[in-house]
């Protein structure tokens, strides 16, 4: 979705029309991001990625047929059988699709989504009457963004102004927290609401240089997060302060007087992520200067060191995709686990 959000506001500063498609609600097709989202024009091409262009010729063709005057329709989707494999999808599955033309969305959303930050869209659907209507919010208080609600043309409204937007809001700020993009329906009294979360992409502050820090880049980029690498502690700050709601640091260096200050803006500015590579020894030593900084154990405690999950790395590859595994981890709020000890949906 967010790659989307130049094409929108280009078409919306032309006075373009167009149509968005995303899933309400899915069944199957496997892993998948769950932002996809595909933009259609008026001469009906498709802009974006979703289930990998399987179903566009027919989305397009509903997103022509849309009544004048509706903020939506919903069609469902299937693929099932050889045409799995055909269309080089993991598994089959079926979906429900939301149309809504651009008018009936938040410019607001547009804007939010090309900036980088803290998002969240709340609609919701009246399926009686083939109407939806969306509302921006955004976190209160966090990257500097934003903080109260958003208005659009045609059917968009503020995030107050939807139906069941208190509990939607809540539930938009609880995802937003965990650093995923997802979505996600709820029923209310007012009926369905979907409710669609993009966090601003983790930033892995990399401080320290060599091997391990041109393979955690090379990681991070895999996971289509930001990574920036830098060896003065006044950079990494500034790269921290930037979006401390989305920074993770990993501190390679072993230089006291460019980790310590950095490890300790990172600690009491709620960095989610704070890892330090080096030995039982080094940490010891970092924790001594750290309380030596006027830390305390409640800080030291958020210190993941040393880094990475244990899942037996050895070369330098291993541990990168280890410690961006923690972070990974750590942006969820969760422990490691291994799925296969757990119950229920693998892909909550």
């Amino acid at each position: 979705m967010r790659e989307l959000a130049e094409t929108a506001r280009r078409w919306a500063a032309q006075s373009r029309t167009g149509v968005l498609a995303r899933p309400l609600t899915e069944l199957g097709f496997g892993p998948r991001h769950p932002s996809d989202a595909v933009l259609i024009d008026e001469d009906g091409r498709c802009h974006g990625t979703l289930y990998r262009g399987v179903f566009d010729a027919y989305l397009a063709a509903e997103a022509a047929a849309l009544p004048a005057g509706h903020s939506a329709c919903v069609r469902e989707v299937s693929v099932h059988g050889d045409d799995v494999k055909r269309a080089g999808l993991t598994c089959g599955g079926q979906a429900e699709v939301l149309l809504q033309p651009l008018s009936a969305l938040p410019a607001d959303w547009w804007d939010l989504l090309a900036s980088g930050a803290d998002a969240a869209l709340i609609t919701r659907l009246d399926r009686s009457r083939t109407r939806a209507v969306s509302g921006v919010a955004t976190p209160q208080g966090r990257d500097g963004g934003d903080t109260g609600e958003a208005g659009g043309a045609g059917e968009a409204g503020s995030a107050s102004e939807v139906g069941g937007a208190g509990e939607a809001d809540e539930r938009a700020r609880d995802l937003l927290a965990r650093r995923r993009a997802g979505r996600d329906t709820r029923r209310t009294d007012d009926g369905l609401v979907l409710i669609e979360t993009f966090p601003a992409l983790p930033h892995l502050v990399i401080v320290g240089g060599g091997e391990l820090a041109e393979l955690l880049v090379a990681q991070a980029r895999l996971l289509g997060w930001k990574a920036t690498v830098t060896s003065v502690a006044e950079d990494a700050v500034r790269l921290l302060a930037e979006r401390p709601a989305a920074a993770c640091l990993v501190v390679l260096s072993h230089e006291p007087d460019v980790d310590i200050p950095v490890l300790s803006t990172a600690l009491t500015t709620g960095i989610p992520y704070v890892g330090a590579l080096g030995s039982r020894r080094t940490q010891a030593r970092r924790a001594a200067d750290l309380v030596g900084a006027g830390l305390d154990e409640t800080h030291l405690r958020r210190v993941h060191g040393p880094i990475g999950l244990d899942l037996g790395a050895r070369t330098p590859a291993e541990t990168a995709m280890a410690v961006c595994a923690e972070v990974l981890a750590a942006l969820d709020g969760r422990a490691a686990r291994v799925p296969r000890d757990g119950a229920g949906p693998v892909n909550v």
